[in-house]
């Protein structure tokens, strides 16, 4: 059984960008990026944060259409929607992981 999410027409930009807003989300993303193909069972994300904590993110990633969760007994199986999504938003995801695999500049305090 595969939880809902939404169809890809469903799908909204500022959705995304906005869980992908949060680094535990973004980090969630990058691993599965990195796993590509290979759907996660939830116990492999636990690095991640708290089974609670985890649930919450992993429920976001859904319901904004990144991710697809499939119960299979008693495990959930999170896979990344990227063909749906680069359908949707060609080069966002790839971008945002690039992105997010880059380190920020640190900035001084000290201006003019």
């Amino acid at each position: 059984m595969i939880l809902p999410h939404p169809s890809i027409d469903q799908i909204d930009l500022a959705n995304v960008l906005a869980v992908l807003g949060d680094q535990t989300r973004l980090a969630i993303v990058r691993y599965l990026a990195r796993n590509e193909g290979v759907p996660m069972n939830c116990s492999q994300f636990l690095d991640f944060g708290s089974k609670t904590n985890l649930s919450y993110h992993l429920a976001k990633l859904r319901e904004a259409g990144v991710t697809r969760t499939e119960i299979s007994g008693t495990s959930r199986l999170i896979s990344l929607r990227r063909a749906e999504l680069d359908q949707r938003f060609p080069g966002l995801l790839d971008s945002i992981v690039a992105a997010a695999e880059t380190p920020t500049p640190q900035f001084s305090e000290n201006v003019g």
